[in-house]
């Protein structure tokens, strides 16, 4: 069974403190535009009639959502985290959708998906690898699990090209979203997702990574001035 290294299990436990807040500070914190690279990201799957997705890091569930909302009702859909809390909040969300039927939650890590080889036609992880301690176990696992011919598709917060325009995305990150984030939630919590965002790899760098990983035919596309990227890549 795998174990989360001391800064997961940290992680971990500050995800299960915000659950509750999380998605109202979602919304609030990016003005609304979180919804629309889901959308962009989710526009972006491999499917086919009975196809198997699967979204890593899915908190609350909100792209297992989106993915159901966006494919055939053949199409099902399982949710994997490794917070507990988050997992729940879903359940309860998905329970009250037109979707319970095609949507099923895991609690379980990136780094340790418990699912067979080649299970999965798409696999989605937004706004979570950044939070995957060791990411190329992640991505290798994310890789296992897809069957040949599927696509894995990340979006994740990057930093914009534009100087202008990351001096301003700097300021309000570094300094009044977790001032924002504390009034409704944790102050630390808040000012961990801007020093997560900024240790993050380039897109070469990551982009590399996703390649070491197996992944071939991988794309960027940046999304609003570069403040996200969507990352594709497919398994042949």
């Amino acid at each position: 069974m795998f174990r989360l290294s001391e800064k997961g299990e940290k992680i971990q436990q500050m995800f299960g403190t915000i659950a509750p807040r999380y998605d109202f500070l979602n919304r609030l914190l990016s003005f609304g535009i979180d919804r629309r690279w889901r959308t962009k990201a989710v526009s972006l799957l491999k499917y086919q009639e009975g196809s198997r997705i699967l979204d890593v890091a899915t908190g609350t569930g909100d792209v297992a959502l989106e993915i159901a909302r966006s494919t055939p009702p053949s199409v099902s859909i399982t949710g994997a985290d490794f917070c507990k809390e988050m997992v729940e909040l879903g359940q309860v969300k998905v329970a009250a959708s037109p979707y319970a039927s095609r949507i099923n939650f895991r609690v379980a890590p990136c780094e340790d998906l418990p699912f067979p080889d080649n299970t999965f036609d798409s696999i989605t992880i937004a706004f979570g690898i950044r939070n995957v301690v060791d990411r190329r176990l992640g991505l290798a696992e994310m890789w296992r699990v897809l069957r040949p011919g599927g696509r894995m598709i990340i979006l994740e917060f990057s930093t914009p090209r534009s100087q202008f325009f990351r001096q301003i995305y700097y300021f309000y990150f570094r300094r009044l979203l977790p001032m924002i984030g504390g009034l409704f939630s944790r102050y630390n919590a808040y000012k961990y997702l801007p020093d997560s965002v900024l240790e993050f790899p380039s897109h070469q760098e990551f982009s590399r990574m996703i390649s070491a990983a197996g992944f071939s035919k991988i794309q960027i596309k940046e999304l609003t001035f570069g403040i996200a990227s969507i990352y594709v890549g497919d398994k042949e």
